[in-house]
Parts: structure tokens; C-alpha cells; sequence
């Protein structure tokens, strides 16, 4: 006698994932088409002769500039300088952060503490004080961390910290009750209930550290993508300008891409929730 699932059942399976399949080509064709959209809708622009070439490139001369910068290593050197500062202090950030959060979700002392200095200190512009860090590190690339680090730490002490407090609390009951220790209590309990809120702090902490990196390298650099950003704005070469703006879009598309496969790959028992109209 077969152990196996009837033949309806895997019938119904077999169509349950040929639907899946087709709905995320479908999803990923809508989206290979918007961005179709935009570039033709650039591209028609750029030859149409209403916008000057100084303001507005063909993609075409700008994937040909782009060519040009990456075969002298130009461009990789820009992109390793700025992928280096940001993530370092995105790092540096998520480790700091995740313990504060940790801390004041888990113990009534770190909250009284430290939760009213982060509600007051969250909405000032941490780039208000780059001119003291500038001071104090230089115009080196610890400035630039140091400033990255300030902004981001705060989604993910914020992030963490209402994770932590949002586990249920029967969780908790029933760990005690199957003779779970605190540190098991925490292992077990707390760091996978808290784990989508530290992945959404993180996947908003990212874009955070690249458009720091960028305003910070127009500020004072000579390396980066956001000093190539500048200095062909105000040499007036449209294309190199362009090459940076699309080099830090291609970096963030990359980096979001990944957070979001780690998150899919770690946080296993969380199911993704898809709406397809």
C-alpha cells in the first residue's frame, strides 16, 4: 500500500506551483517593463532636442562613458570607495544598534535611560553636525563613517527595541514553563520574534548610509561617487555625472536584493504575503 499523497493531491500541488511560477514571471515582467518605460521615455527626451545634451545624455553615451570608466578601473575605484565607507558605517551601526535595541526592550532600566534621549535626538539632521565631526576627524573617511553611523544607529535601536517589546507573552510563559533559562528564553524567543522588525530596520538603514556617502563625498572628497557626482556636474560632463547617479542606484539595487534573500533565507517561518491584482 502506498505511503505517498493521493494523485488529486499532487495534481493540486503540481498547479498551486505553476500558478506561483507564472504570478512572479508576471510580477517580474511588469516591472522589466516600467523600467523599459523610463529608459525609452529618456532615451526619446535625450534625442528629441527640447532638453540640452549638457543637462540631459542619451543612455546610449552614458553606458558608452560608463564602458570608457570601467575599462581604466576609474569607475570601480569610485564604487569601492563609497560601498566602503557606507557599509562600514552601516555595520557599525546594525551591531551598535541591535544590542541598544536588545537592551531597552529587555531591561526597565536601559528604557528609562536611553528611550528619551532617542525620541528627542531622532528627528535633528545628523548631517547638522558634519561640520563638527570635519573638525574633529578631518575630511577623511572616519568623518564620513562617523556621520553614517549617527543616522542609521536609529532605525535600528528603534526597530529592535519595538521588536523586542512586541513578543508575545505567552511565548514567554511557555518557554518557563518547559524549563527555559533566560539566556535559552532569549535564544529562542526573543531574537526570532524581533528578527522581521531588525530586517526591516536594516533594509531602511542601507539606503540611509548610501545617500549619506554620497552628500558627504560632494561635501569634501576626492574619490567616491558622490565626488564624481559633483565634479562633472560642475565640469559640465553630463555623461560622468550621469555614470554616478546610475553607479549608486545599481549599488542600492543590489544591496536591497541581497537584504531581501537573507531575510527570506534566515527568517524561514515568516511566509511573505504577495497581493497580485
Amino acid at each position: 500500500m502506498s505511503s505517498g499523497p493521493a494523485p488529486g493531491k499532487r495534481e493540486k500541488a503540481r498547479a498551486a506551483g505553476r500558478v506561483g511560477v507564472q504570478g512572479r514571471g508576471w510580477s517580474r515582467a511588469r516591472k522589466a517593463t516600467s523600467c523599459l518605460a523610463i529608459l525609452g521615455t529618456w532615451e526619446v527626451v535625450a534625442h528629441s532636442g527640447w532638453v540640452s545634451p549638457l543637462l540631459l545624455p542619451s543612455i546610449a553615451g552614458v553606458l558608452q562613458e560608463a564602458a570608457r570608466m570601467a575599462g581604466n578601473l576609474s569607475l570601480f575605484m569610485h564604487v569601492g570607495h563609497s560601498v566602503y565607507r557606507a557599509l562600514v558605517g552601516f555595520l557599525l551601526a546594525t551591531v551598535v544598534g541591535v544590542i541598544i535595541g536588545f537592551l531597552m526592550g529587555r531591561f526597565r532600566a536601559a528604557e528609562l535611560a536611553l528611550e528619551r534621549f532617542f525620541a528627542v535626538t531622532y528627528p535633528v539632521p545628523k548631517i547638522s553636525i558634519y561640520p563638527i565631526l570635519v573638525f574633529i576627524f578631518g575630511l577623511g573617511n572616519v568623518s564620513k563613517i562617523a556621520l553614517i553611523f549617527l543616522e542609521c544607529v536609529y532605525p535600528m535601536v528603534i526597530n529592535t527595541y519595538y521588536g523586542t517589546r512586541a513578543v508575545n507573552p505567552l511565548l514567554f510563559w511557555a518557554a518557563r514553563n518547559m524549563g527555559a533559562g533566560p539566556a535559552v528564553i532569549f535564544r529562542r524567543v526573543v531574537i526570532p520574534a524581533a528578527a522581521p522588525h531588525i530586517f526591516s530596520g536594516i533594509r531602511i538603514a542601507m539606503p540611509i548610509a548610501l545617500v549619506l556617502v554620497v552628500i558627504t563625498e560632494m561635501i569634501g572628497s576626492n574619490n567616491g561617487l558622490g565626488y564624481l557626482i559633483i565634479y562633472s556636474s560642475a565640469s559640465f560632463r553630463s555623461r560622468d555625472m550621469f555614470v554616478g547617479i546610475l553607479g549608486i542606484g545599481v549599488v542600492g539595487f543590489i544591496f536591497d536584493n541581497l537584504l531581501v534573500w537573507a531575510r527570506r533565507r534566515l527568517i524561514f517561518w515568516e511566509r511573505e504575503t504577495r497581493f497580485v491584482a
